[in-house]
Order: C-alpha cells, then structure tokens, then sequence
C-alpha cells in the first residue's frame, strides 16, 4: 500500500506513525499517511529558515522565472492533479478542474510580483529630504488549510507567501493529504530551491507545534469556526500574525421578480456542487414573498435530477462525502429536521450507488419551512442540504441573514437593480453574489467574510495577502553637500 511522506527541504520524509486515507467512493483504505508532531515540524522550519537567508533576497525577477514555470507545470499537469485530488476527496474530476483552475489564478496574479509590490516615494517632504517605502518578507510562515479544497485553498496561500520572499510550511489536511506532496514536486520542478515549500502532515500535535514554534512568523487557516479561533487564541499569543477563516452559512435570497428557472437552476448547483462541502456553498434559500411554491417546486425536480456517483465516472455531478462520519451526521440532521418540523421535499438518505455500495454517499436533500429556531438552520452542515426559509420581504430577509452569526458569502437573485443596490448595501456579508449562487472573487481581490466566518482582520489572497505576509518599511533619506552645516535642534522635528 502507498506511504503518503512528508516533504522537507526538497526531499520525501518518512515516519513510523500512520494513518488511513480512504477512497470516499468506496470505502476503502487506499493509502496510509505519515504523520508528524513537533520535531517534523521543527525539522521543515529549519530548513525554511535557512533557505530563507537566500530566497529573501532573490530577485523579483527570479521569484517571478519561478511562478511562470510553476503556472505552466499546473496546467500541464491539471488532470493527474485533478484525479489525485477526486480519489481523495470523492468530488468529481471536473470540479477538481475547477478548484485547481482558481488556485492557480493566484499563481497568475502574483507572476506581476513587481507591480504587487511597488512602494512610493515621496520628494522634498522637507528641504533636502525625501522619503519613501517599501515592503519585506515576513520570514517562516505556514498555513493549516482543511480538506474541501486540497489544492486550490493552499494556492491561496504558498504563492503569495512564496513570491513576496517568504519560505512555506503547508499542513494540509489528512483526509486528502496527496495534492500538496504533488504540488511540491511541481515547485521543485519549476526551479523553487529546496526549503522554500515544506509540507508536514499530521493532526492536532502537528497544528500546536505550528502554533507554538517560535521560529514561525505567521499561520494562515481555513477550517471550522471553533478551530479558527483556536488558531488564532493559540498563534496570538505566541507572536504571529495569523489569517483564520472560520465556517458559514450562505443564503441565496430568491425575489419575486427573479427568473426563477434560473435561480434555482444556480442554487442547485450551489448547494450540491461538490456535495455541500464547500464554505461558499448555498445552504439557505430565503424565497421571498409570492416566490416560495414555485421556487420549491422547481428546486424539488432539479434535485432528483442530480447525477451522484463516483468523482471520476463520466456524467457524475456529485460525489460522496469526505468520510464515514460526514455521511452519517449530515443524514442525521435531515432526520433531526424533520422531527423539529421542517418538511422533507426530497430525502437524499439511504442512497446506494451501484457497485459502489460502500462509499460515503448521501443524496441531495431539500427542506422546506425551516425556521431559524431548528439545529438545520443553525449549524454548519457542511452537506448536499438546502434548506428553504420564507420571508415575507427583502427587509425581512436582508433582517434575517444579518442576524446570523456567519458572514461568509451570500447571493441575491432579481431582476432589480434597486433591490440589488438596497441588498449589497445593507447585508453584513463579506462575499455579495447578484444573481451569482457562488460569489469567490478573483484572485485581484480578497477573499473572507465578516462576522464568525473570519477571526481577526486578515483576509486571504490578492492586495491583503500580500500585506499579510510582508511588512513595510519607511525611509526618510537626507544626502546633505559635503560640508554643508545642518542645524540640528532638541525639538521634535518638524517639516519646512
């Protein structure tokens, strides 16, 4: 059976520690996973610090040579990436397409490194004196990304980290640990100098002696709302900078006026694309008003129509979830809802996929009449589960979504530019879709929500990530003539 290792300054790292990484699909054990705790990680960060003496103080233009390559190599390695990361996770090989597709627009962004991080200069701020700034890399950094998106989440980060002169530790997740070992590889083969992109796999002991190493200037994280504020309690308080993106609950508010063919036609495939696990996945509809019947009607058959089976069968939408655990909570919570009184339009429990009777697969399933009082509502389920709320109003809806603690991302559908222009004003939302089910932005803008989807006050990627993982520096410059006398005064100095 395949060892999964870790890789450190360049090379693969084995251990005596393992475990499992299934093949959701199936049920079965494909691959075992060396995991590490404090000395992994204290081995990657050495090597990190000492590349880090050199890749500081590369070219921008050699830092650039580095992420053309890279950028070529993903794409010409797109697909063998996109399989890896379907027999893991169980998403099908297009949406693996996709998510690698938006990572690498990071990569692309930060190929014009020089524009990115071009300071300012400002002339005779005094006389005789100029001033001006500019911006150097952090040191060792690391990022604990989780397992719904194994490659694209992870470009969010090491590109940006990596271009602006820092050196990179990844703990991905463990349930799909192979994209980032291959993307190391990549790296290497791009001509990235060894010790500048570490990977450590690993569970929480990996994560603390991250959190914890005084050798690790910044942590960035995606993952659950609680864990998130684990991460940035515990790296805090060490002394690093830290990103944590928590978790979300993402309301598509459908309005009278909207064509809600198309609506629903959106939030179908926003909610079930990549069977819920995403955190910009729609996991409210909020139909407003005279839209709700035929709303859940047409959500209803576009529902059975959803193709599940395994992520690299031909004409699959929807793969199983991650694991055993995910599957059996999330058809709990359809249970729970029905017993809480919410109406079960399409039940996605019991499926079973022929030929693949033992992998995790749980159908879509629609709830209409929740209420913001029942647990489907309230929690995270991270599942191919849409939950239909009625309001009454726009007001009563926009009233409904800011009450929620999450605000990662949300979506309007109308045909009305002032409904449109009312909703993305007044919502308390980070990420604004008009009628867009999936609001990501581009890698030219940043990515997180407000609220209890983002921990502190750092997003991730485009102009803040570059912030983020570099810091400035400002410098007042006098070039007096040879001789000159300069009145020097006990005063604090001031400009004239």
């Amino acid at each position: 059976m395949n060892t999964i290792p870790h890789w450190i300054n360049g090379s693969p790292v084995s251990g005596t520690t393992t475990a499992p990484v299934f093949n959701p699909a199936t049920g079965a054990e494909q691959a075992r996973l060396v995991l590490g705790a404090a000395p992994e990680v204290d081995a990657a960060v050495q090597a990190a610090a000492a590349a880090f003496e050199t890749w500081s103080e590369s070219s921008l233009s050699q830092r650039t040579q580095v992420m053309f390559a890279f950028r070529q190599l993903l794409v010409e390695h797109e697909e063998e990436l996109a399989r890896i990361i379907s027999a893991e996770h169980g998403k099908t090989v297009d949406d693996a397409r996709g998510e690698i597709t938006r990572g690498r627009e990071v990569v692309e962004y930060v190929c014009g490194l020089g524009d990115v991080l071009k300071g300012s200069f400002s002339d005779q701020v005094s006389r005789g004196v100029d001033v001006h700034n500019f911006r150097q890399p952090l040191g060792v950094v690391a990022g604990i990304t989780p397992f719904n998106f194994p490659a694209m989440v992870p470009l969010w980060m090491h590109p940006v980290a990596i271009a602006t002169g820092n050196t990179f530790i990844l703990k991905p997740s463990e349930r799909d640990p192979s994209a980032a070992n291959f993307v190391a590889d990549l790296y290497q083969k791009a001509g990235l100098p060894d010790g500048v992109f570490n990977v450590v796999h690993g569970g929480k002991d990996a994560v603390d002696a991250i959190l914890t190493h005084p050798g690790i200037e910044a942590v960035s994280f995606v993952g659950s709302t609680p864990i998130a504020r684990y991460v940035h309690e515990q790296a805090t308080a060490h002394g690093k900078r830290v990103q944590a993106l928590g978790g979300a609950k993402n309301h598509a508010v459908v309005l009278p006026d909207a064509d809600l063919e198309f609506a629903a036609n959106h939030i179908t495939a926003g909610a079930y694309g990549s069977a819920g696990e995403r955190c910009m996945a729609v996991s409210v509809a909020v139909a407003v008003g005279d839209a709700a019947d035929a709303l859940v009607g047409i959500l209803e058959r576009k529902a059975n129509e959803v193709q599940v089976g395994p992520g690299d069968r031909p004409g699959t939408e929807m793969g199983p979830l991650v694991t055993k655990a995910a599957q059996e909570r999330v058809e709990n919570a359809v249970g729970g809802a029905a017993a809480q009184g919410a109406t079960v339009v399409v039940d996605g429990r019991g499926l079973k996929v022929e030929g693949h009777e033992d992998g995790f697969f749980t159908g879509p399933s629609l709830l209409d009449h929740v209420t913001t009082e029942m647990d489907a509502y309230k929690e995270e389920l991270f599942g191919p589960v849409l939950a239909i709320v009625r309001a009454e109003s726009l007001d009563q809806a926009i009233d409904l979504i800011n009450a929620n603690p999450y605000g990662n991302g949300t979506a309007l559908f109308t045909a009305s530019g002032e409904a449109a222009r009312r909703f993305q004003r007044r919502i308390k939302v980070g990420m604004i879709g008009i009628n867009v089910p999936v609001p990501v932005p581009m890698s030219y803008y940043s990515f997180g929500g407000w609220k209890d989807s983002l921990i502190g006050d750092n997003p991730i990627h485009g102009p803040e990530g570059v912030r983020f993982y570099t810091r400035p520096k400002v410098v007042t410059t006098r070039w007096p003539e040879p001789r000159q006398q300069v009145a020097a005064g006990f005063d604090f100095p001031t400009s004239n």
